[in-house]
């Protein structure tokens, strides 16, 4: 009977395993989808704030370039006054570079003839002589009129300083018919753009540069390598990614040092320069990593923890349905011979009453009595009775190996035998077995009689009218007549009359 009840017993412990592990998908996937959710929340604000950086740089390098642009304006103007031929050099000085003072970082403000020769100095009342034709700054102006303001690579000023890369920014100075006579040029130390991105706080291994639109650095804070000033990154992805799109976001590796960096970047007004910070994905994600692996280690101790009580549940359950099981077994076993007991013969013959009914298939009771119990008592004792009894019972669960078979004991050194689907020729051979198995058991230290039985069986087939009561009663009075007839024998119901 253990098969048959360790399927459903073992439901409730898979249903309740498979729950957990429900469960515990569930959980882990709740929580991947909100880290996820999340890391792009994090993300987006790193975008936002080095975004809102970028516009910081371009508002303040746009208002300083204006301010260089309308001293270079103010410059061109006063050059083309014909009332300044008279005046002194002190009020000629103050009128050509009465807009330069207000231009911070400034270098020398210059006006250069057509030949690239100085000829006014916002620092110099008398300019000292020289000569700047070899500038990009003046060959670009001589070569094409409408450039309008342009902005030079970076250089090194002529001079002993502390701060000597500079850029200049310059106008075309042109005559009325439009011939070139000469460039309107200011210079800007390139400290400026150190003093303001050093004060933008963008955290450690992180970078914001300034490009030209030919991909020259122009300035970078902090810097990465030495020598960087002035040096052609066009060539590189990244730079030439932004010297593409001119304005973005991306995350890319840096070809210097491997790592990578989200990148926000942003042309200068309608200015040939482009503004780029590069943060450190590292720092942007540091804090979203330590959460993540603080709630990642607190999902797997709540899962572990789910899937352990899920486990130990489960054995409880499995111990418990054993007990029950056991139980169970007990309750349908007689206590002395270990075969099914009298009530789990009623209960289980009716069953096959029914089911035979249903499926007009033949139904066989053997009705099985030890021959001469009595006297074998008296002579070995009720233990050795017991014994006797224990022995045939297990020969005749010996004899029936088919699931659905049945032996019971049915009182006293009375056994019956339930055979569903078996006709009378097949039942009799099984009787056959028992009674001969059992008539060739070993016999009993100090007896010299056998221990035999007798068995009655009656059948009921299709189109038969008998009832129950009637197959049991016709199975015991052939056990009956087996009996009268000289005992050790088998009588079919069938062969003999009520």
């Amino acid at each position: 009977m253990s098969p048959s009840l360790s399927l459903p017993t073992r439901r409730p412990e898979r249903l309740l395993i498979l729950g957990s592990c429900l469960t515990v998908v569930v959980i882990v996937g709740v929580v991947t989808a909100l880290l996820i959710r999340e890391h792009a929340n994090t993300l987006q604000t790193a975008k936002r704030t080095a975004n809102n950086i970028t516009q910081l740089i371009d508002a303040d390098v746009l208002r300083n370039v204006e301010l260089y642009d309308m001293a270079l304006k103010g410059l061109i103007s006063a050059t083309e006054r014909s009332d300044l031929q008279g005046v002194s050099a002190n009020i000629r000085h103050l009128v050509l570079f009465d807009r330069s003072a207000a231009a911070p970082y400034k270098g020398d403000i210059l006006l250069l003839d057509a030949n690239g020769e100085v000829i006014a100095d916002s620092s110099l009342l008398i300019p000292k002589k020289g000569n700047f034709a070899d500038r990009d700054y003046f060959q670009v102006h001589r070569a094409t009129p409408d450039v309008g303001l342009y902005i030079s690579r970076p250089f090194s000023a002529r001079c002993i300083c502390d701060d000597q890369w500079r850029i200049a920014f310059s106008r075309r100075v042109s005559a009325p018919d439009g011939r070139f006579q000469g460039v309107a040029v200011a210079s800007m130390r390139l400290s400026y753009f150190q003093q303001l991105f050093s004060n933008l706080s963008i955290g450690s291994n992180s970078t914001i540069n300034l490009i030209n639109q030919q991909g020259i650095l122009l300035a970078q804070q902090p810097m990465l390598e030495l020598d960087m000033v002035d040096k052609d990154l066009s060539l590189r992805p990244n730079v030439a990614r932004m010297l593409k799109e001119h304005n973005g976001s991306f995350r890319g590796v840096s070809s210097v040092d491997r790592q990578e960096r989200l990148y926000s970047f942003s042309s200068v007004g309608n200015l040939p320069l482009i503004v780029a910070v590069a943060v450190s994905t590292d720092e942007v994600f540091a804090q979203w990593k330590r959460a993540a692996l603080l709630i990642s280690l607190a999902t797997g101790v709540l899962c572990i923890g789910l899937l352990w009580l899920s486990w130990m549940l489960s054995k409880e359950l499995r111990r418990r349905h054993r007990a029950e099981q056991v139980l169970s077994e007990l309750a349908a076993t007689d206590a002395l011979t270990g075969v099914a007991n009298r009530r789990t013969l009623d209960e289980r013959l009716h069953l096959e009453w029914d089911r035979a009914q249903r499926s007009t298939e033949p139904l066989t009771v053997l009705m099985i009595d030890v021959d001469h119990f009595k006297a074998f008592n008296d002579r070995h004792g009720h233990q050795g009775g017991d014994a006797a009894l224990r022995t045939v019972a297990q020969v005749i669960e010996d004899n029936i190996r088919r699931p659905a078979d049945l032996a019971a004991r049915y009182g006293g050194e009375e056994f019956a035998v339930v055979l569903p689907h078996t006709d009378a020729k097949g039942a009799w051979l099984i009787a056959e077995h028992i009674r001969s198995s059992v008539e060739h058991l070993p016999r009993v230290a100090g007896d010299d009689q056998p221990i035999t039985v007798s068995i009655g069986m009656s059948t009921w087939q299709k189109h038969s009218r008998m009832s129950l009561e009637d197959l049991l009663l016709k199975a015991d009075q052939a056990l009956y007549e087996a009996k009268h007839s000289g005992r050790n024998r088998t009588m079919d119901a069938a062969t003999r009359p009520l």
